[in-house]
């Protein structure tokens, strides 16, 4: 009995996340990240456990961060 009470509140829980989601990114605010993104936290995590992935992590925010400046229009942004 326990066992489908847990599973009720963790669907209900689970529903009421994927919901909120949704609104947000039908208003914009939600912004998801690059295949590089997740790779990105994976090395932040490693960088604690071996300091000289840190470099590794820097440069490629750095890189990032210069594509973002370069004064560009974003792309599909262009008119028609």
């Amino acid at each position: 009995m326990r066992l489908a009470i847990l599973l009720v509140v963790v669907a209900a829980v689970l529903y009421g996340v994927h919901h909120l989601l949704l609104r947000s990114e039908g208003r914009g605010e939600q912004r998801r990240g690059g295949s590089g993104a997740l790779g990105n936290a994976f090395l932040e995590v490693q960088s604690m456990i071996e300091p000289s992935k840190k470099v590794v992590l820097e440069e490629r925010l750095k890189e990032t961060t210069e594509g973002l400046e370069s004064g560009d229009p974003p792309d599909g942004g262009g008119s028609r």
